[in-house]
Protein backbone atom coordinates (compact mmCIF):
# COMPACT_ATOMS: atom_id res chain seq x y z
CA UNK A 1 0.00 0.00 0.00
CA UNK A 2 3.01 2.28 0.55
CA UNK A 3 1.18 4.65 2.90
CA UNK A 4 4.46 5.09 4.79
CA UNK A 5 6.87 5.24 1.87
CA UNK A 6 10.36 6.40 2.97
CA UNK A 7 9.24 7.16 6.51
CA UNK A 8 11.15 5.79 9.50
CA UNK A 9 9.61 4.08 12.51
CA UNK A 10 11.19 3.39 15.90
CA UNK A 11 9.69 0.29 17.58
CA UNK A 12 10.44 -1.06 21.05
CA UNK A 13 9.93 -4.68 22.04
CA UNK A 14 10.47 -5.65 18.41
CA UNK A 15 12.10 -9.03 19.01
CA UNK A 16 8.88 -10.99 18.57
CA UNK A 17 5.12 -10.86 19.15
CA UNK A 18 3.36 -7.56 18.57
CA UNK A 19 6.60 -5.63 18.10
CA UNK A 20 7.73 -7.90 15.29
CA UNK A 21 4.29 -7.76 13.66
CA UNK A 22 4.33 -3.96 13.81
CA UNK A 23 7.81 -3.80 12.28
CA UNK A 24 6.87 -6.09 9.40
CA UNK A 25 3.57 -4.32 8.71
CA UNK A 26 5.12 -0.86 8.67
CA UNK A 27 7.88 -2.16 6.38
CA UNK A 28 5.20 -3.54 4.05
CA UNK A 29 3.72 -0.03 4.03
CA UNK A 30 7.06 1.40 2.88
CA UNK A 31 8.74 2.40 6.16
CA UNK A 32 12.29 1.75 7.30
CA UNK A 33 12.59 0.45 10.85
CA UNK A 34 14.67 1.12 13.95
CA UNK A 35 14.01 -1.90 16.16
CA UNK A 36 15.07 -2.54 19.75
CA UNK A 37 14.51 -5.27 22.30
CA UNK A 38 16.10 -6.11 25.65
CA UNK A 39 16.99 -9.65 24.43
CA UNK A 40 17.30 -10.90 28.01
CA UNK A 41 15.05 -12.33 30.70
CA UNK A 42 13.82 -10.46 33.77
CA UNK A 43 13.67 -12.09 37.19
CA UNK A 44 10.02 -11.33 37.95
CA UNK A 45 8.64 -12.32 34.54
CA UNK A 46 7.36 -15.93 34.53
CA UNK A 47 8.21 -16.68 30.89
CA UNK A 48 11.20 -16.23 28.58
CA UNK A 49 11.57 -12.90 26.83
CA UNK A 50 12.91 -12.37 23.31
CA UNK A 51 16.47 -13.28 22.39
CA UNK A 52 19.05 -11.80 20.05
CA UNK A 53 18.12 -14.54 17.57
CA UNK A 54 14.50 -13.38 17.75
CA UNK A 55 15.54 -9.80 16.99
CA UNK A 56 17.65 -11.05 14.09
CA UNK A 57 14.59 -12.88 12.74
CA UNK A 58 12.59 -9.66 12.95
CA UNK A 59 15.32 -7.97 10.91
CA UNK A 60 15.17 -10.74 8.33
CA UNK A 61 11.38 -10.46 8.03
CA UNK A 62 11.52 -6.67 7.70
CA UNK A 63 14.05 -6.96 4.89
CA UNK A 64 11.94 -9.66 3.24
CA UNK A 65 9.01 -7.21 3.36
CA UNK A 66 11.12 -4.66 1.48
CA UNK A 67 12.24 -2.49 4.39
CA UNK A 68 15.63 -1.53 5.71
CA UNK A 69 16.30 -1.95 9.40
CA UNK A 70 18.67 -0.96 12.16
CA UNK A 71 18.22 -3.46 15.00
CA UNK A 72 19.85 -2.93 18.39
CA UNK A 73 19.71 -4.47 21.85
CA UNK A 74 18.36 -1.82 24.23
CA UNK A 75 16.46 -1.72 27.51
CA UNK A 76 13.50 0.66 27.70
CA UNK A 77 14.34 1.23 31.37
CA UNK A 78 17.60 2.88 30.23
CA UNK A 79 17.00 6.06 28.26
CA UNK A 80 20.65 6.29 27.21
CA UNK A 81 20.53 2.90 25.50
CA UNK A 82 17.39 4.01 23.66
CA UNK A 83 19.04 7.25 22.57
CA UNK A 84 22.04 5.30 21.25
CA UNK A 85 19.75 3.07 19.18
CA UNK A 86 17.60 5.91 17.86
CA UNK A 87 20.63 8.02 17.01
CA UNK A 88 22.14 5.10 15.07
CA UNK A 89 18.94 4.64 13.12
CA UNK A 90 18.54 8.32 12.32
CA UNK A 91 22.18 8.46 11.23
CA UNK A 92 21.45 5.57 8.85
CA UNK A 93 18.08 6.73 7.50
CA UNK A 94 18.27 10.49 7.92
CA UNK A 95 14.94 11.03 9.68
CA UNK A 96 12.38 9.76 12.19
CA UNK A 97 8.62 9.97 11.71
CA UNK A 98 6.92 7.29 13.80
CA UNK A 99 7.33 5.94 17.32
CA UNK A 100 5.70 2.71 18.51
CA UNK A 101 6.24 2.31 22.26
CA UNK A 102 5.34 -1.36 22.39
CA UNK A 103 7.70 -3.10 24.84
CA UNK A 104 5.89 -4.78 27.70
CA UNK A 105 5.94 -7.62 30.21
CA UNK A 106 3.36 -9.46 32.33
CA UNK A 107 3.40 -10.94 35.80
CA UNK A 108 0.77 -11.35 38.49
CA UNK A 109 0.33 -11.61 42.23
CA UNK A 110 -2.27 -10.51 44.77
CA UNK A 111 -1.65 -6.98 46.00
CA UNK A 112 -0.55 -8.01 49.49
CA UNK A 113 1.74 -10.75 48.16
CA UNK A 114 3.46 -8.79 45.38
CA UNK A 115 7.23 -8.49 45.78
CA UNK A 116 8.99 -5.18 45.50
CA UNK A 117 11.03 -6.55 42.60
CA UNK A 118 7.91 -7.59 40.67
CA UNK A 119 6.32 -4.19 41.23
CA UNK A 120 9.36 -2.11 40.29
CA UNK A 121 10.33 -4.15 37.22
CA UNK A 122 6.80 -3.80 35.87
CA UNK A 123 6.54 -0.08 36.54
CA UNK A 124 9.98 0.53 35.07
CA UNK A 125 9.04 -1.26 31.83
CA UNK A 126 5.36 -0.35 31.44
CA UNK A 127 5.35 3.21 32.80
CA UNK A 128 8.90 4.52 32.54
CA UNK A 129 9.61 2.60 29.31
CA UNK A 130 7.18 4.59 27.10
CA UNK A 131 8.30 7.81 28.79
CA UNK A 132 11.95 7.00 28.03
CA UNK A 133 11.05 5.96 24.49
CA UNK A 134 9.38 9.31 23.82
CA UNK A 135 12.24 11.22 25.45
CA UNK A 136 14.74 9.50 23.17
CA UNK A 137 12.72 9.76 19.97
CA UNK A 138 10.68 12.96 19.99
CA UNK A 139 13.63 15.36 19.56
CA UNK A 140 14.35 13.74 16.19
CA UNK A 141 10.73 14.08 15.03
CA UNK A 142 10.64 17.71 16.14
CA UNK A 143 13.94 18.44 14.39
CA UNK A 144 12.58 16.91 11.18
CA UNK A 145 9.82 19.52 11.02
CA UNK A 146 7.48 17.18 9.12
CA UNK A 147 5.16 16.17 11.95
CA UNK A 148 4.81 12.57 12.97
CA UNK A 149 2.94 9.93 14.93
CA UNK A 150 3.59 8.49 18.38
CA UNK A 151 1.69 5.29 19.20
CA UNK A 152 1.81 3.91 22.73
CA UNK A 153 0.57 0.34 23.16
CA UNK A 154 -1.47 0.27 26.35
CA UNK A 155 -4.11 -2.40 27.08
CA UNK A 156 -7.71 -2.87 28.08
CA UNK A 157 -6.01 -2.93 31.50
CA UNK A 158 -5.36 0.75 30.87
CA UNK A 159 -9.11 1.37 30.81
CA UNK A 160 -10.39 -1.19 33.29
CA UNK A 161 -9.10 -2.76 36.51
CA UNK A 162 -8.13 -6.42 36.81
CA UNK A 163 -7.39 -8.22 40.09
CA UNK A 164 -3.94 -9.60 40.95
CA UNK A 165 -2.01 -7.33 38.60
CA UNK A 166 -2.14 -3.89 40.18
CA UNK A 167 1.34 -3.03 38.85
CA UNK A 168 0.35 -3.88 35.26
CA UNK A 169 -2.90 -1.90 35.54
CA UNK A 170 -1.06 1.10 37.00
CA UNK A 171 1.48 1.16 34.18
CA UNK A 172 -1.11 0.77 31.44
CA UNK A 173 -3.28 3.52 32.94
CA UNK A 174 -0.28 5.82 33.41
CA UNK A 175 0.69 5.86 29.74
CA UNK A 176 -2.74 7.27 28.88
CA UNK A 177 -1.80 10.32 30.93
CA UNK A 178 1.53 10.46 29.12
CA UNK A 179 -0.25 10.28 25.77
CA UNK A 180 -2.78 12.99 26.60
CA UNK A 181 -0.09 15.36 27.78
CA UNK A 182 2.18 14.81 24.78
CA UNK A 183 -0.79 15.14 22.39
CA UNK A 184 -1.38 18.63 23.79
CA UNK A 185 2.28 19.68 23.91
CA UNK A 186 3.26 18.52 20.43
CA UNK A 187 0.10 19.31 18.45
CA UNK A 188 1.57 22.64 17.23
CA UNK A 189 4.30 20.63 15.46
CA UNK A 190 1.61 18.34 13.98
CA UNK A 191 2.93 15.39 15.99
CA UNK A 192 0.01 13.15 16.84
CA UNK A 193 0.02 10.95 19.95
CA UNK A 194 -2.43 8.12 20.65
CA UNK A 195 -2.78 4.92 22.65
CA UNK A 196 -3.96 1.53 21.44
CA UNK A 197 -5.73 -0.76 23.91
CA UNK A 198 -5.64 -4.46 22.94
CA UNK A 199 -7.24 -7.23 24.92
CA UNK A 200 -5.58 -10.67 24.79
CA UNK A 201 -3.17 -11.09 21.88
CA UNK A 202 -1.70 -14.40 20.73
CA UNK A 203 1.88 -13.80 21.88
CA UNK A 204 4.15 -15.27 24.53
CA UNK A 205 2.67 -12.81 27.05
CA UNK A 206 -0.57 -14.84 26.83
CA UNK A 207 0.76 -18.20 25.70
CA UNK A 208 2.64 -19.23 28.84
CA UNK A 209 2.01 -21.56 31.76
CA UNK A 210 1.72 -18.77 34.34
CA UNK A 211 -1.20 -17.00 32.70
CA UNK A 212 -2.89 -20.28 31.79
CA UNK A 213 -2.74 -21.28 35.45
CA UNK A 214 -4.15 -17.88 36.46
CA UNK A 215 -7.20 -18.55 34.27
CA UNK A 216 -7.50 -22.21 35.33
CA UNK A 217 -6.63 -22.14 39.04
CA UNK A 218 -6.00 -25.51 40.62
CA UNK A 219 -5.60 -27.31 37.29
CA UNK A 220 -2.24 -29.02 36.87
CA UNK A 221 -0.67 -28.47 33.42
CA UNK A 222 -3.70 -26.62 31.99
CA UNK A 223 -4.49 -26.74 28.27
CA UNK A 224 -6.76 -24.60 26.12
CA UNK A 225 -9.66 -26.87 27.05
CA UNK A 226 -9.24 -25.80 30.68
CA UNK A 227 -9.08 -22.02 30.20
CA UNK A 228 -10.15 -21.24 26.63
CA UNK A 229 -13.83 -20.72 27.42
CA UNK A 230 -12.86 -18.12 30.03
CA UNK A 231 -10.89 -16.13 27.44
CA UNK A 232 -13.69 -16.39 24.86
CA UNK A 233 -16.31 -15.30 27.39
CA UNK A 234 -14.50 -12.00 28.01
CA UNK A 235 -15.07 -10.74 24.44
CA UNK A 236 -18.10 -9.82 22.37
CA UNK A 237 -16.59 -11.53 19.35
CA UNK A 238 -16.30 -15.30 19.94
CA UNK A 239 -12.50 -15.48 19.95
CA UNK A 240 -10.10 -16.11 22.85
CA UNK A 241 -7.46 -13.72 21.56
CA UNK A 242 -6.38 -11.77 18.51
CA UNK A 243 -3.42 -12.29 16.24
CA UNK A 244 -0.63 -9.68 16.58
CA UNK A 245 -1.19 -8.56 13.00
CA UNK A 246 -4.66 -7.32 13.94
CA UNK A 247 -3.08 -4.79 16.29
CA UNK A 248 -0.54 -3.89 13.61
CA UNK A 249 -3.36 -2.81 11.32
CA UNK A 250 -4.34 -0.15 13.84
CA UNK A 251 -0.69 0.85 14.31
CA UNK A 252 -0.25 1.28 10.55
CA UNK A 253 -3.42 3.36 10.32
CA UNK A 254 -2.36 5.67 13.15
CA UNK A 255 1.10 6.02 11.62
CA UNK A 256 -0.34 7.02 8.24
CA UNK A 257 -2.00 10.12 6.85
CA UNK A 258 -5.29 8.22 6.90
CA UNK A 259 -5.32 9.18 10.60
CA UNK A 260 -3.76 12.62 10.15
CA UNK A 261 -6.42 14.31 12.31
CA UNK A 262 -6.50 11.66 15.05
CA UNK A 263 -4.65 12.62 18.22
CA UNK A 264 -5.21 12.34 21.95
CA UNK A 265 -7.32 9.21 21.42
CA UNK A 266 -7.61 5.93 23.30
CA UNK A 267 -8.33 3.34 20.62
CA UNK A 268 -9.49 -0.15 21.67
CA UNK A 269 -8.64 -3.12 19.48
CA UNK A 270 -10.17 -5.65 21.81
CA UNK A 271 -12.64 -8.03 20.11
CA UNK A 272 -15.38 -6.10 21.93
CA UNK A 273 -14.07 -6.66 25.45
CA UNK A 274 -14.73 -3.12 26.65
CA UNK A 275 -18.10 -2.98 24.94
CA UNK A 276 -19.24 -6.17 26.64
CA UNK A 277 -18.37 -4.99 30.13
CA UNK A 278 -19.61 -1.39 29.89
Amino acid sequence: MNRLQDKVAFITGAGRGQGRAHAVRLAEEGANIIAVDICANMASVPYDLATEDDLAETARLVEKAGGRIVARTADVRDVDSLRTAVDAGVAEFGRLDIVVANAGIWSNAPFLDMSEQMYHEMIDVQMHGPYNTCRAALPHIVDGGRGGSVIIVSSTAGMRGFPNQVHYNMGKHAVVGLMRTLANEFAPQFIRVNTIHPSSVDTKMVQNDAIWSAFAPGVENPTFDDFGDTFIAMNLLPVPWMEPEAISGAVAWLASDDAKYVTGATIPVDAGYLGKYN
